[in-house]
């Protein structure tokens, strides 16, 4: 059985040669040629599963180690009789942690505290909810909107959501975790354009970690330095090539890694493993043990610090997001495929990083509250 993974994809190669023959290949370089006699094909989002990848082809599975889905043409792989599998949920803290990192370090280099502002969250699916919850967790004040939730009258959660109109209104932040619809009810080409930038809050902070075109860049761009005052852009329109003249105005700019923690990633690898050992009827055999994280033990002293500030210091030193947006902006170059070929390298050659549950704080000083706090940022004390 010959099975084609995407290289980038931790543990692929260990775990599916279980179960056949593994080739690994690089995301974006996959081709209808490589995918021909294969039996089955395992990617991230960088992969286009189209006619021009899988006509042809006698493809019996397609697994996908990613939340996203637009990368994927269901129809297509219906009409072919091919099975397929998703990871939802698989990165969903990981993303949680960038915003948290992201929030902490605006905070930081702009004089604010967190505790006193207004987060709209849109989107509440798997990642919205870790969104919600760390921001939460840091005693914002989170407003919630996801209008296809808000229509299921057995959503008890989403009674309590707002509409986006109260966001743009009201947050001091706005962040989007909405998947990437092009037609139809939802859609969410340009989510937030120019109508609803120009609308929102003076002074609003905007993150991106959803899907480029959720985010009119341009307008985005049009606006910063006025009505938006920050900007953290981690999905851009087009990647992987990505606007120079966005990056420059930008706070913090990442290549679309804020799913990229270690255990966001060896999850997506395990669920599409599993699901591929169960369509194939063979009992998975991998087992996923995750190496030592890089910074396992944390020690602190809280005396006389503000609260924040030791969210600060503890979140940064595990997640240094400063850097990543760093090498990024080093490589802002003028050629639209020097960007390109950059943003894709510094994505397979990411650095560990790893959730915060994966650190323990050693912390003296701190009382009850700060306690909590950190236990509700997955911190192990």
């Amino acid at each position: 059985m010959k099975i084609v993974c995407d290289k980038n994809m931790p543990y692929a190669e260990e775990a599916f040669s279980t179960i056949g023959d593994v080739v690994l290949i690089p995301g974006r370089a996959i081709s209808a040629a490589d995918v021909k006699d294969a039996d089955v094909l395992v990617t991230r989002s960088t992969t286009k599963i189209n006619a021009s990848l899988l006509t042809g082809s006698s493809l019996k599975f397609y697994g996908s180690g990613v939340i996203g889905v637009d990368h994927i043409d269901f129809d297509l792989l219906a009409s072919m009789g091919i099975q397929w599998a998703t990871a939802p949920g698989c990165n969903a803290v990981s993303v949680g942690n960038y915003v948290t990192a992201a929030l902490l370090w605006l905070g930081g280099k702009f004089d604010f505290e967190l505790a006193s502002k207004t987060i709209g969250v849109i989107g509440v699916g798997n990642v919205g909810k870790q969104v919600c919850r760390f921001c939460s967790a840091m005693g914002m004040r989170v407003l919630a909107n996801d209008p296809p939730r808000q229509r299921n009258i057995a959503d008890f959660e989403a009674r309590n959501f707002v509409s986006r109109d109260q966001i743009l209104a009201e947050a001091d932040f706005i962040t989007c975790h909405v998947p990437l619809n092009k037609k139809g009810t939802d859609k969410t080409v340009h989510l937030l354009g120019a109508d609803e930038l120009s609308r929102a809050k003076e002074g609003v902070v905007l993150i991106n970690a959803a899907r480029g075109p959720v985010v009119d860049n341009q307008a985005l761009l049009d606006l910063l330095g006025g009505r938006i005052s920050h900007a953290v852009i981690d999905c851009w329109e087009g990647e992987p090539v990505y606007r120079a003249d966005l990056m420059e105005q930008i706070d913090l700019g990442t290549p679309h890694i804020a799913g990229h923690a270690y255990e966001g990633k060896v999850n997506g690898t395990a669920m599409v493993y599993r699901a591929a050992c169960d369509f194939l009827g063979i009992e998975p055999s991998y087992n996923f043990d995750l190496p030592e994280p890089p910074v396992p033990h944390i020690r602190v002293d809280a005396t006389a610090k503000a609260y924040e500030d030791v969210l600060r210091e503890l979140v940064l030193k595990v997640y240094n997001i400063k850097a990543d947006s760093d090498r990024l902006r080093l490589s802002c170059v003028v050629s639209d495929s020097e960007r390109s070929s950059a943003f894709d390298a510094q994505r397979s050659a990411y650095p560990m990083r790893r959730q915060f549950e994966a650190t323990r704080i050693e912390i003296k000083g701190a009382d009850e509250q700060l306690l909590t706090k950190i236990r509700a940022l997955d911190f192990s004390i």
